[in-house]
């Protein structure tokens, strides 16, 4: 079983910024892409940003220029730095990875998710 647990959601105002953690445990082999998709209220789920583990980033266009992310292969774990945060960045994000239980046997596993509120 592999478990991953965001972290760093919360409430914040136009203009600020917040910073998500992700934290994956459990079988781990290794971990392919991972990244950060997010879900606002009536609206589809978006993938968000995503690394693979040689460090080749992918954003989404909304966000390109004002997130950031990052891994540390070595700790299973990402960050997602967001500023110049807006009011339509409110959603719930979602932690996901590829993980490789084994060198042949892998599969996409998810988070439970965290909410992000930005609100003056």
């Amino acid at each position: 079983q592999v478990q991953l647990v965001e972290s760093g959601g919360g409430l914040v105002q136009p203009g600020g910024s917040l910073r998500l953690s992700c934290a994956a445990s459990g079988s781990i082999f290794s971990i392919n892409s991972i990244g950060w998709s997010r879900q606002a209220l009536g609206k589809e789920r978006e993938l968000v940003a995503a690394v693979t583990s040689g460090g080749t980033t992918n954003y989404a266009d909304s966000v390109k220029g004002r997130f950031t992310i990052s891994r540390d292969n070595a700790k299973n774990t990402v960050w997602l730095q967001m500023n110049s945060l807006k009011p339509e960045d409110t959603a719930v994000y979602y932690c996901h990875a590829f993980v490789l239980t084994t060198r042949l046997d892998g599969m996409n596993y998810w988070g439970k998710g965290t909410l992000v509120t930005v609100s003056s």
